[in-house]
């Protein structure tokens, strides 16, 4: 699915609309600000080491299913 110029300006001119002028700076600074902090948490989880699994283990952690006696 390609957009071209016409379909750009269409689309551009629809979130003017529903937004206002005055909203629209506020809008891509706040969706700037969470793509950065998506970015950052996402190589801030690939840096960390899994602590869940245990070496040579291929057994899920238990989840709980067992069910207490009352």
């Amino acid at each position: 699915m390609n957009l071209g110029p016409t379909e750009l300006l269409v689309v551009l001119a629809i979130i003017l609309l529903l937004f206002g002028a005055k909203k629209l700076p506020d809008l891509a600074r706040s969706l700037g600000k969470s793509t950065r902090e998506f970015k950052h948490g996402m190589t801030e989880a690939a840096e960390q080491p899994d602590v869940t699994a245990t070496p040579g283990s291929t057994r899920a952690p238990d989840s709980g299913s067992e069910q207490r006696q009352i």
